[in-house]
């Protein structure tokens, strides 16, 4: 029976012996995979750090850009203030030609009948002028016809 015994704990030592080989030559194995996955992360975080710094990059042109753009629509809205303003001044000076055209035309529709009877003397003025001229140049061609016999 002892000789049982000791086959058994020796059967059982063997037996265990064995699982150890197994046990370790799965540790190993899984000692590579961890080593793997390791380089794999260890990749990945210089990997994450690129792209994290090129985002923060991008980042500060897209706020730079926003800024910008904020800028310049301020300094549209000044232009467009100012042509608004160009618009209504010039609204308002054309208004105010119409209103000095209007008055222009009213003052001429009031003044018509003096205008005529300015136009009127005006005529008469030329042809008393013209009459008085031909009576003079009618006297001095006697005077000078009277002259002529003289000599």
């Amino acid at each position: 029976m002892q000789i049982i015994l000791y086959l058994s704990v020796a059967l059982i030592a063997i037996a265990f012996f064995v699982l150890v080989i197994y046990l370790s030559k799965t540790l190993k194995s899984l000692q590579v995979t961890l080593t793997s996955v390791s380089h794999t992360l260890d990749g990945l975080e210089k990997q994450l750090n690129g792209v994290t710094t090129e985002t923060t990059l991008l980042l500060q042109k897209t706020n730079a850009l926003a800024e910008d753009i904020q800028q310049k629509s301020e300094s549209l809205n000044s232009v467009v203030e100012a042509v608004k303003d160009v618009g209504t001044t010039v609204t308002k000076f054309n208004g105010t030609l119409q209103n000095i055209s209007k008055s222009v035309d009213e003052q001429v529709e009031d003044s018509k009948e003096k205008i005529s009877q300015i136009v009127q003397w005006g005529n008469i003025f030329f042809e008393l002028k013209e009459k008085w001229q031909t009576r003079k140049y009618a006297k001095k061609e006697v005077n000078e016809g009277q002259r002529l016999r003289s000599y």
